[in-house]
């Protein structure tokens, strides 16, 4: 077993020396691609975490941003840890949002190097619309958030979104599993039914589909354009209400087809250090001989550079 296998990571301190360690990438000397991550305009944001301030009572329990830094510094530490291209995902949680969310994205990615362009949707006539005009300004990513939004991804409206985003390549990561609470349409066999419709539709299962990982990998294998990313799974926080099947490692490497993981991890919003995440991605692949270092080069760098066409 290689040092970048066997050692754990502790601290964030540990993240960019191990970063370099792997080689990452077609020169050896890449970084990180993670393709969840949230910037939003700051008071969208900051009633984002008056939201999870109130966790215990939305949830049940605690949920500590631990990333609460002025924009230029949570910037600062994604670059301090070796990420060299993220996806910042917004999201609407009523009509008319959309529309305006994904040109703050766009916009805002165009003055920040590393950032991925990208776009969210509604269920709405203009969907279409502005989807459309995001995907020729250059979206390479487009986010659903079935939870929040409260809209079921089937909708007669989001239809022809699903076949332009399928005709244009544009993945879609969608927030669809019934973690940490149900939607009102969550459950990956509504989305499973979208995936029937569109099979060529590039999707991501953000969060691995948790709770529900056997119908997820199900998912992912029964369509071929399916993904699953990594945001908060494994972590010691989500093994404690959404643990991992015993055999998790065991079932990524029979997984057919190359690049079916991808890096995820929810910052700023996650209520522990980054490096938890890149731990459980660690201790997978270590966990069985048939990852291993080739696994953690493909989820952190090649299968989400190749999705959102970075590098």
């Amino acid at each position: 077993m290689t040092p970048a296998l066997e050692a754990p990571l502790v601290s964030d301190d540990d993240v960019a020396p191990w970063v370099r360690s792997l080689e990452l990438g077609p020169d050896g000397r890449s970084g990180l691609v993670d393709v969840h991550v949230h910037f939003l305009p700051d008071r969208m944001l900051q009633k984002v975490w008056a939201y999870f301030d109130d966790a215990v009572e939305h949830y049940g329990y605690d949920w500590p941003i631990h990333y609460r830094l002025p924009e230029s510094e949570r910037l600062a530490r994604l670059r301090s840890f070796g990420v060299e291209a993220f996806a910042p995902l917004a999201y609407p949680h009523k009509p008319d949002m959309a529309a305006w969310l994904t040109g703050w994205a766009l916009d805002w990615a165009a003055e920040v190097p590393e950032a991925v362009p990208t776009a969210t949707l509604f269920p709405e006539e203009s969907v279409t619309t502005y989807l459309g005009d995001a995907v020729e300004r250059g979206a390479r990513l487009v986010k659903a958030h079935v939870q929040v939004g409260g809209y079921d991804p089937r909708d007669e409206l989001l239809d022809p979104a699903w076949g332009l985003l399928a005709e244009a390549g544009v993945p879609v990561i969608a927030h669809c599993g019934d973690g940490p609470i149900p939607g009102r349409h969550t459950g990956i066999e509504i989305i499973g039914e979208v995936m029937d419709r569109h099979p060529r539709l590039p999707l991501v299962l953000a969060h691995a589909g948790l709770p529900d990982y056997d119908a997820a990998l199900a998912l992912v294998e029964r369509h071929p354009a399916v993904r699953l990313d990594t945001t908060m799974v494994g972590t010691p926080f989500t093994e404690d209400f959404a643990p991992l099947p015993r055999d998790w490692a065991a079932r990524l490497a029979d997984l057919s087809g190359a690049g079916r993981v991808v890096l995820g991890t929810d910052f700023p919003n996650i209520p522990y250090a980054y490096w938890r995440q890149l731990e459980a991605i660690r201790g997978w692949a270590a966990a069985d001989d048939r990852l291993g270092e080739p696994f953690l080069r493909s989820v952190l760098y090649d299968a989400p550079a190749a999705l959102v066409g970075h590098g």
